[in-house]
Formats: C-alpha cells, structure tokens, sequence
C-alpha cells in the first residue's frame, strides 16, 4: 500500500512542477484581475451608454413579477452581456498572439554560412589538382 502512495505522490509531484500547471495557475489569477477590468468597463462605460437607449443605467434592475415571484431578468442580460464583452476582449488577445507568432514562423531563417576562407583555399586547391 505504501508503494501504491508513493507512486501517486511521486507522479502528483511530477504532474505539479510541470511548467503548464503553473502558466494555468498564473492565468486564472489573471484572469480574476481581468474580470474586475471587464466588470468595471461593463458597469461604468457601457451600461450608461445602453441606459440611454433603455432608459435604464443598468439592465439588472429589470425585473417582472409573475404572481409572489420576482424574475429579475435583467440580472440574465447582464450576464451575458458580460460573457460576450469577455469573450469578445480574449478572443482579440488570442487573435494577437496568434498573429504574433505567424510572423515569428514566417520569418525566414538566416542563410547558412558561407564556407571559411581555409575551406574555400582548399576547394580550389583540391579542383586543381584535380584538373590536372
């Protein structure tokens, strides 16, 4: 049994300092920083925006009543609302970061060294001696 832990922790503690575990560890504590960004731009530019439109400066005061419940549909749009401003925000990151390594790819790679001038000495000695 002590055989089976062992293995377990060993590969828990390969799994653990692998390099992607920690890369995904620092992007979700980005990404909880990021959404309070997107959280504020939502609620503090483009809400009022809309509110001009709705009459509302927020869609999450929109509710109806249907008999003793309250559907506060508004707190849905929200939602969404943020998802798409979120989604939209990382898929131009992603774009970016896509594009920027095409072009790193795309580069063409250096033309390989010409010969020294030792090697190109004795190439011409050697077609020399061979002409003659």
């Amino acid at each position: 049994m002590a055989e089976k832990t062992s293995g377990f922790l060993a590969e828990f503690k390969t799994f653990i300092a692998r390099g992607n575990v920690m890369d995904m560890a620092v992007g979700v504590i980005i990404g909880g920083a990021f959404s309070n960004i997107t959280n504020s731009l939502i609620n503090d530019i483009v809400m009022p925006l809309l509110g001009i439109f709705t009459s509302s400066v927020s869609f999450a005061e929109l509710s109806m009543n249907i008999g003793p419940a309250v559907v506060t549909y508004g707190n849905f749009i929200q939602a969404i609302l943020n998802f798409l401003i979120m989604a939209f925000v990382v898929f131009c990151l992603v774009k970016a970061l896509n594009s920027l390594h095409r072009k790193k790819e795309a580069a063409p790679p250096p033309p390989p060294p010409g010969p020294s001038a030792e090697e190109a000495l004795l190439t011409e000695i050697r077609d020399l001696l061979k002409n003659k």
